[in-house]
């Protein structure tokens, strides 16, 4: 029996870890959870007068949804008290094409991945309806699923699927760039950067870019309190910061949430992530996030 919850418990874990990673962004809360779920699935099964479970993997993911669900408040508190700007945990893996360790983080990427800008707009939805959007957009499940999991009526979760799907695509566009263009574009942003090419980066920048900088008060050289909002301002700080604290820097061209993207290295060390955001033409940067807090890299390879 205990061999048996191990193997159904094991052949959905990666749905389960991208599920509860795209509703709390943290990847050890993430970890929590999933144990929190382990240990209620095989308290389930050895109790001797449990009826059988019909559908295993359902049971597991109500379970974790909930569990998730309870986190959120923790995750919440953290962020209200972080130093700077929070970014979620950046899931990193090899491009698409380049062998990688099959850890769950790489797993999480190949199941179901969100990107960098949409957990940031997750964000500011209410736990309840990130929970929804994960569920229904990214997962597939219908509403009266998701009903049966969150225990609410169909109707509760249609409008809670509703606001969050309007308020997300308010501030996010429908389309987006495939992975070659965005490998281009990061390459141009980054030697208009470390060249310290203020015309370029003029260029490349749209005017409503923002850059946001985790550093959790703990990285060296990363700047900004506060997100840094309007194309000039970018781009003049990028221009002369950039090219200073890049002459230490290794540059490697990594997937991050499934996106081509950057691991910056001191020593060979991770030093920072650096994802770019792109206007739905493809041609332009509209969101800057760079993760450079060392807690938060600590799982990278």
């Amino acid at each position: 029996m205990e061999d048996t919850a191990t193997q159904v418990f094991n052949e959905d874990r990666e749905l389960l870890f991208s599920l509860v990673y795209n509703m709390l962004g943290v990847i050890a809360d993430t970890e929590d959870v999933l144990q929190e779920t382990w240990l209620s699935w095989t308290s389930r099964n050895r109790a001797p007068d449990a009826e059988p479970i019909d559908s295993p993997r359902a049971y597991l993911v109500r379970i974790a949804v909930n569990r998730a669900l309870a986190h959120q408040a923790a995750v919440s508190r953290r962020r209200e008290t972080y130093p700077g700007p929070w970014l979620p945990e950046p899931l990193v893996s090899a491009l698409p094409g380049v062998p990688a360790a099959d850890d769950a983080a790489d797993a999480a990427v190949r199941a179901e991945s969100v990107s960098m800008a949409l957990l940031v707009v997750l964000q500011t939805l209410t736990p309840l309806e990130r929970g929804v959007f994960v569920l229904h957009e990214v997962f597939g499940y219908a509403h009266t699923e998701i009903a049966e999991i969150l225990g609410r009526s169909p109707s509760a979760i249609r409008q809670l699927a509703h606001r969050a799907r309007e308020h997300v695509h308010a501030r996010r566009p429908r389309y987006e760039p495939t992975p070659h263009v965005r490998r281009q574009v990061t390459e141009r942003f980054l030697a208009a950067a470390l060249g310290g090419d203020l015309n370029a980066l003029l260029k490349i920048l749209a005017p409503e870019v923002t850059m946001w900088t985790d550093g959790g008060g703990k990285a060296r050289g990363v700047v900004g309190l506060r997100p840094i909002l309007g194309r000039d301002k970018v781009a003049r700080l990028l221009a002369a910061v950039a090219p200073d604290s890049g002459k230490a820097l290794d540059i490697a061209f990594r997937s991050v949430n499934g996106d081509p993207a950057v691991l910056l290295l001191a020593d060979d060390a991770p030093y920072a992530v650096l994802v770019l955001d792109l206007t739905p033409e493809g041609d332009q940067v509209c969101g800057i996030y760079a993760v450079a807090n060392p807690d938060k890299l600590s799982h990278v390879d």
